[in-house]
């Protein structure tokens, strides 16, 4: 059965295009997103297999899961991300929630997906539109403690993933969505306002007004870290380095990074870097006995979008 894999690991923000960054900044990462289209394109993905956080438009309190498997996926079309269908490979879906259930990894898999721009925002920037090779999300929470996943179980679900895909044959797209370093103004249930908690707890989809509302809180919040706001939490340019060069390396270098605390995590990176272990599941389906070489490896800190911006791509 012959099989390929590649992997990319990519950064988003809904900041872009909404905050304005300098002209060689904004340059220097259109070109690397280019090259990754480029290199997407050449690579002629069959299966898409995107994983990918949530910012309280799909998952809520009152119901998160670490990981969930979407048969069916729409997005709600935030920040300037295109609404609509994403094209589910619903059989690949299932048939990977059969196998991780097989080899005791219980799963949750969600018939009608909701998602945002953690999920969308990938497919746009290397399709144009929602308008994609088939694709099989997978969905991990990276903002509702308790429930945020260990770094260990992250990669043990990307090995498991690998294993199935060892079954499929075609060219296979691994792309982790989100991270690196950032902390944007996404509240917790530790929120004071009773109003908030209730927001993020609560299942529903916001209204024009609150996601314009929401829009804005976190533009301000890009301008803010841009200037030099104490109250904003400074992107953390080693730290990302650190994370992008145990995923090129591989093996040794990823039990490495399994063994970080949870805590350092946010001490160090900031609460949405948790993100960044969409990377980490991406990353563990690649072969575990075949060489992978590194064709892209970008970064820029970029305060005015809240992101240390990183891609990373990878071919076995």
């Amino acid at each position: 059965m012959k099989t390929a894999r590649a992997f990319l690991g990519l950064s988003h923000s809904p900041l872009m295009g909404l905050n304005p960054v300098a002209a060689p900044v904004e340059a220097a990462l259109r070109g690397a997103i280019a090259q990754a289209r480029e290199q997407v394109q050449a690579f002629r993905p069959e299966l898409v297999v995107l994983v990918a956080p949530d910012h309280y438009n799909g998952f809520f309190n009152e119901l998160m899961p670490p990981f969930c498997i979407g048969t069916a996926a729409r997005s709600v079309g935030d920040y300037l991300t295109p609404p609509g269908e994403l094209h589910v490979d619903a059989d690949a879906a299932l048939a990977l929630a059969q196998r991780l259930m097989d080899e005791d990894f219980d799963i949750a898999v969600s018939r009608r997906m909701q998602v945002d721009h953690g999920f969308a925002q990938a497919l746009q920037l290397l399709w144009g539109s929602l308008d994609t090779p088939p694709v099989l999300p997978l969905f991990v929470n990276a903002v509702a403690q308790p429930g945020i996943p260990r770094l260990r179980r992250c990669r043990q679900l990307g090995q498991a993933i690998g294993r199935f895909l060892d079954t499929v044959p075609g060219r296979t797209l691994l792309i982790g969505s989100g991270g690196l370093s950032h902390e944007p103004p996404v509240p917790t249930l530790a929120h004071p306002d009773p109003a908030v908690r209730e927001r993020i707890t609560f299942r529903r989809e916001s209204t024009p007004v609150e996601r314009d509302a929401k829009t804005q809180r976190v533009m301000a919040a890009g301008r803010a870290l841009a200037v030099g706001d104490p109250a904003m939490k400074p992107l953390n340019p080693a730290w990302d380095a650190r994370w992008m060069d145990a995923l090129e390396t591989g093996g040794t270098a990823l039990d490495a990074l399994c063994a970080l605390s949870e805590d350092s995590i946010e001490r160090e990176a900031g609460l949405s870097a948790h993100e960044s272990k969409s990377w980490l599941v991406a990353r563990s389906a690649l072969p575990a006995g075949r060489a992978t070489h590194c064709t892209l490896r970008h970064y820029q800190a970029i305060p005015e979008y809240i992101a240390g911006f990183g891609l990373l791509c990878l071919q076995a």
